[in-house]
């Protein structure tokens, strides 16, 4: 059994913010990964600066409060400490997509077996909805009053060219259906990328956007290039759900095979041994 994960933090998002869907529909998951046997106290979380950086405060499960587009090199760094945890990234789209898309990059690029989980609400909401990389065409706010000039960037595609091996598209306003997506992502071996659709009701709401125009897709696609025509797939109809899936092997047993420092460590005493037989 799992213990419950709220909090006594004040919630300060915005009430109505698609970041609600996100914080329960992860809740949601943790829930069934224990009854799949995956205790609390193994899974570690981390988040970067932006309104979704607050979600940290308000899940109780342990974990390192990060910086600015580094969420995902820390749990990296969890990953390869310990290869028993479970490791999961919170981003924003600004986050993830511009400061930290090296980051992203390599992590998928590696196949590291981590989990990111990004709020894409096409803004900057925290600093008051400045565009960020995913910002549509035409966007307004305070860093473009006149329309946001560029192309947002496609960051699955962009992702499934990089390696990962998990890729989802999901949307906070069906908390079900992304507790799955997040449940199967965290099961995932390798590394796990789930872009959840989250309006911002103040900057960026895109509720009624979402509900006319998401649909949910049946079974990831086989093929890589399959995959990256349905991640581009954003007019008429937005698929949401698992795009991708595929199984090759991940970094921390390509970098030290099955070892696992906290639990193959070597005592004090053997320790002393090897210290004084390099001296």
């Amino acid at each position: 059994m799992t213990k419950d994960l709220s909090m006594d933090t004040e919630i300060t998002w915005c009430p109505g913010c698609g970041n609600f869907g996100i914080l329960n529909a992860f809740k949601k998951a943790v829930e069934k990964l224990g009854k799949k046997g995956i205790r609390n106290k193994n899974i570690l979380i981390s988040s970067g600066i932006g309104c979704h950086g607050k979600i940290f405060d308000y899940v109780g499960l342990n974990g390192l409060y990060s910086i600015h587009g580094r969420s995902m090199a820390t749990v990296q760094g969890m990953k390869i400490g310990n290869p028993s945890l479970k490791v999961v990234a919170f981003a924003g789209d600004g986050d993830a997509y511009g400061e930290g898309i090296s980051h992203m990059i390599f992590a998928a690029k590696r196949n590291s077996d981590i989990t990111v989980i990004v709020h894409n609400n096409g803004t900057y909401a925290l600093t008051t909805g400045q565009f960020s990389p995913t910002s549509k065409k035409g966007f307004k706010g305070p860093s473009m009053p006149k329309g946001n000039i560029e192309e947002p960037l496609n960051p699955l595609s962009l992702l499934l060219e990089s390696g990962a091996s998990f890729v989802a598209r999901g949307y906070a306003g069906e908390i079900d259906h992304l507790s799955d997506i997040i449940t199967k992502a965290v099961l995932h071996e390798g590394f796990s990328i789930i872009d959840v659709l989250q309006p911002s009701v103040v900057f960026n709401n895109t509720y009624k956007v979402y509900n006319k125009l998401t649909e949910k897709n049946s079974k990831p696609a086989k093929k890589l290039n399959e995959a990256i025509k349905l991640s581009k797939k954003l007019e008429d109809k937005i698929p949401i759900g698992v795009l991708y899936k595929t199984k090759k092997p991940v970094f921390n047993e390509k970098l030290y095979g099955k070892q696992n420092p906290v639990r193959d460590r070597l005592n004090r005493k053997n320790r002393l041994k090897k210290i004084k037989e390099f001296l």
